[in-house]
């Protein structure tokens, strides 16, 4: 018969189990679904789209010792060959030089071009968190109709040029949530799109990408059709 002693250290190991690993299917499962968007080694599963097709994309984005490299001219962007909803994206940037302007794009549909249908989530400097609707996309927050930003909820919190900063994007049915560095800067809700490729902006500065993975939600990470 186990003493009341022994039945205290079981509930405390456990708990601490749980504590550990969290809930069921959260815990060596879940980083095991966990999918990365990107090698470290080469553009694997992406499209560089530039719109000058006589312009070799090896000059704008190259791949280094697991980081992208972007020169961020000229304008065009980095798009996954798949389209996916319902996923937590995670990466990480920076800007080599000095300050600039990029975005990661959301819900990429239609044909390739500058810019494409989406919804942006902003990585310009000082604006990191921003949303911008882009070819009639649309949500709820998006009260005024004649600017296509919607800014970011609290004051920038993005790191000194040349650091790394981490951007999380949580996409789950038609609600966007996007994280600067660990703070909740936005939230788009009864987005008018709901899935689609995502794509990294190169767009007027150099700027590095580095870790990005896609991250299941309580349900799983979900690649749809196109």
């Amino acid at each position: 018969m186990l003493t009341k002693k022994t039945w205290y250290v079981l509930v405390l190991v456990v708990g601490l189990t749980c504590w550990v690993y969290g809930e069921p299917g959260q815990g060596k499962d879940a980083a095991a679904q966990a999918q990365p968007l990107f090698n470290g080694k080469d553009f694997t599963g992406w499209v560089r789209f530039l719109p000058d097709a006589n312009v070799d994309a090896d000059t704008v984005w190259q791949v280094k010792d697991g980081v992208i490299h972007c020169t961020g001219t000229p304008t065009g962007y980095l798009r996954t060959e798949q389209p996916y909803g319902d996923y937590r994206l995670e990466l990480e940037w920076r800007w080599v030089e000095k300050p600039g302007n990029s975005g990661v794009l959301l819900h990429i549909t239609g044909d390739d071009k500058v810019w494409p249908k989406s919804i942006e989530a902003q990585l310009k400097s000082d604006n990191a968190g921003d949303f911008y609707v882009i070819e009639g996309t649309d949500f709820k927050e998006h009260v005024n109709k004649d600017d296509r930003r919607v800014p970011k909820k609290m004051e920038s919190n993005e790191k000194p040029i040349g650091e790394w900063n981490k951007m999380e994007i949580e996409c789950k049915g038609d609600t966007i949530k996007v994280y600067v560095n660990g703070v909740l800067q936005n939230e788009a809700t009864e987005t008018s799109v709901v899935k689609g490729m995502i794509g990294l902006q190169s767009e007027g500065a150099p700027i590095e990408f580095r870790n990005i993975v896609l991250k299941p939600l309580p349900s799983s990470v979900r690649r749809v059709e196109k």
